[in-house]
This record gives structure tokens, C-alpha cells and sequence, in this order.
């Protein structure tokens, strides 16, 4: 089957009902989305489809349509994006496992809702992180929106 991932077209021979999470990992090496676990509950695993986030880990490879952009395909040019700056100016990530997912579902979600109030931070960003770093990402997500500072 063929896959448009982070802009460049990928031939990949996979079971239809593999996870869309493995053959991004294993058969394309594209390491940024994570494991987390397995369910579709935690988030580690999210990339866009079409601009809309989607858990990989629960998306079959054969259900996949639209371009898929991961973490690795965020950026704007040579820039980091606005929200991938704003998560490193205000420092949200800790450990870092789940801030793929985090800021791939804040892009998608600023797409749709450009001037979020904490409610629809709240609301909105259903991944998890087991840091809490949750007041900061909501800061960010604000600054990313040109809400704050």
C-alpha cells in the first residue's frame, strides 16, 4: 500500500490490520510517535491524519486515508512551529515520552479552536503525561495561540 508520510510518498507491504503505530516504528524507522498503551487511551502514539488527531496505535493500516504527519513533519520550513516553540519556552516537557502526541493533538486543536479558553484546554487535551506537567502545556498551548506571552 502506499502512505503520504511527512510530505514524501512510502510503498509499504503490511497486514491490513496492523497498527498504523508499528509500521511507522518498524517499517518506515519513524520513531517519533510512542508506544504508550495499546488502547488508544494514553495519546504517546497520536500523529495527524488529514490534520486530525488520530491514536496509531489503535488505527489499522488499511483504514489509513489522507496524509499522515508525525512529529518529525511539524516544522514549518527551517523554523520549529509556533506550538513546538511555545512547549520549549515555557518548558513543558519532563521526561519527553508523550510530548510527540501532546503537541501534534495542540496543532490540530489551535487549527480548530484558535482562541481556547483553560476549559477547552481542559476539554480538548485528553493525553496524558504522567510528569502532570499540565499547567505548563496549558501555558503554551495560550502563547501558541497569541494569547500570552
Amino acid at each position: 500500500m502506499e502512505l503520504m508520510v511527512n510530505g514524501e510518498a512510502h510503498s509499504v507491504e503490511a497486514p491490513d490490520d496492523m497498527p498504523l503505530l508499528w509500521v511507522l516504528r518498524d517499517m518506515l524507522d519513524i520513531k517519533g510517535p510512542k508506544f504508550g498503551c495499546g488502547v488508544g487511551a494514553c495519546g504517546a502514539c497520536t500523529v495527524l491524519i488529514a490534520g486530525e488527531p488520530v491514536r496509531s496505535c489503535v488505527m489499522v493500516v488499511a483504514d489509513v486515508e489522507g496524509a499522515i504527519t508525525t512529529i518529525e513533519g511539524l516544522p514549518e520550513g527551517e523554523r520549529l512551529h509556533r506550538v513546538q516553540q511555545a512547549w520549549i519556552k515555557h518548558e513543558v516537557p519532563q521526561c519527553g515520552y508523550c510530548q510527540a502526541g501532546q503537541i501534534l493533538t495542540a496543532v490540530a486543536f489551535l487549527e480548530r479552536n484558535p482562541e481556547p479558553t483553560d476549559a477547552d484546554i481542559d476539554a480538548e487535551m485528553t493525553n496524558l503525561c504522567r510528569c502532570g506537567t499540565y499547567p505548563r502545556l496549558r501555558a503554551a498551548i495560550k502563547t501558541a495561540a497569541g494569547m500570552e506571552g
